[in-house]
């Protein structure tokens, strides 16, 4: 690992006046790793007789008298325990950064619509990929309902740079979701800054200890929450990291302005979950990379992706600025009707459109539409179960599922 800090220390928000997020700021330097700082990330200075990490502060309203100067004032603005997750989650995605802002949402997707739609305006143009993930064709009609010109290119072999000469905002997905191709985040980053053009990157499949998109030069690095973050399946949330305080101001007004807001439950379980989050993406990554070799050789088995096999085309990009490989593989099978019946003969992983859980999900990916994929195409969520139970599973459900 190269440089390895604590942050201690953080504000809270102030209004919409440029001191905007959660702001971590550097403490002690001390040689911790990535397990060590997730267990204590975001944690308050302990208090005598205090819990560890407080619990979840319900409230929509606090005490005002006088002038509003304090950090919390009104529930759509500022909340405790956002508070907290907000510098944990800054921690992680930018150790030693002398200075991270960090916004959280009610979900992913409400995170990415928060840069796009606060950075852009009529007669800008942004540039997103074109096998990223299956919602932004939905935000692509907005953008353009709104006057904003879209553009789009493949995230393999950094296709993106080749529409980027006067782009506003460059969006970047690496892995991309469900393809798993990957792009030179620092390639395109210095190409897009040469020019003026804002980054942002959508850090959901490799996450923070995954990768760092701010420290590969992007902008913002934005994420959903939901997935390996969290890691169990029964959170949403989303959130947005930057290093400008100018930068990130204007994402913070959509958040206020659209409520966008999460739940302090929710904000608290996402803490709570953190502190597992280096055993699970060691332990799921693990798997996910058992489960690619199983498969690599099977005849039935077409399209086999996954970053962290050596043979794979994103393979030696990948290992330069990824930190781990995540937890998804995608592959093909023959048919529709084949992949249906593989995923029905799956004891161990549960039919689901999310990913990055302890427990193994698989989906055909074509069900959906929007995908620009084969009806036989599956993204695989590899868990945290005993690898060979997951590997004999797998394997068994593609021999009951042979015509």
């Amino acid at each position: 690992m190269s440089e390895r800090q604590v942050n201690s220390g953080a504000t809270g928000n102030t209004g919409d006046d440029g001191v905007t997020g959660n702001t971590v700021v550097t403490g002690e330097t001390q040689d911790i790793g990535d397990g060590t700082r997730a267990v204590r990330a975001g944690l308050p200075e302990p208090v005598k007789y205090e819990p560890t990490l407080p619990g979840p502060v319900f409230a929509a309203h606090f005490h005002l008298p006088g002038e509003p100067t304090g950090p919390y004032t009104y529930g759509r603005d500022d909340n405790p325990t956002w508070t907290l997750l907000e510098r944990a989650i800054g921690e992680l995605e930018a150790p030693g950064a002398e200075e991270v802002r960090t916004l959280v949402f009610a979900s992913g997707m409400a995170a990415i619509s928060s840069v796009l739609f606060s950075q852009l305006r009529a007669g800008d143009a942004v540039v997103l990929p074109e096998d990223g993930y299956q919602a932004l064709p939905l935000v692509r009609e907005q953008l353009t309902a709104y006057g904003i010109e879209v553009r789009t290119a493949p995230t393999g072999g950094d296709a993106q740079l080749d529409v980027l000469e006067g782009a506003r905002l460059l969006w970047i997905e690496t892995p991309s979701n469900p393809g798993l191709d990957v792009c030179d985040v620092r390639r395109l980053v210095a190409a897009a800054h040469a020019q003026g053009t804002l980054v942002a990157v959508d850090n959901t499949l490799a996450g923070p200890l995954g990768q760092r998109p701010l420290e590969l030069g992007a902008d913002f690095s934005v994420a959903s929450g939901t997935k390996m973050l969290t890691g169990h399946g029964d959170v949403l949330l989303g959130y947005v990291v930057a290093r400008d305080a100018e930068r990130i101001a204007p994402v913070r007004h959509w958040r206020k302005i659209v409520g966008a807001i999460p739940g302090p439950m929710e904000a608290w379980l996402a803490h709570r979950s953190l502190a597992t989050l280096a055993l699970r993406a060691e332990r799921q990554t693990a798997n996910a990379l058992t489960l690619a070799q199983a498969l690599r050789d099977r005849p039935e088995v077409s399209g086999l992706r996954y970053p962290g096999l050596p043979d794979d085309p994103s393979y030696a990009l990948a290992s330069r600025q990824m930190r781990h490989f995540g937890s998804v593989v995608s592959f093909t099978l023959a048919t529709r009707a084949r992949a249906d019946r593989f995923l029905d003969a799956l004891r161990l992983a549960d039919d689901a459109t999310s990913f990055g859980g302890v427990r193994s999900t698989a989906e055909r990916r074509g069900r959906w539409g929007g995908d620009a994929v084969p009806e036989g195409f599956i993204r695989f969520s590899v868990g945290a179960e005993d690898p060979q139970d997951l590997v004999a599973d797998v394997l068994r459900a593609l021999e009951e599922s042979a015509d």
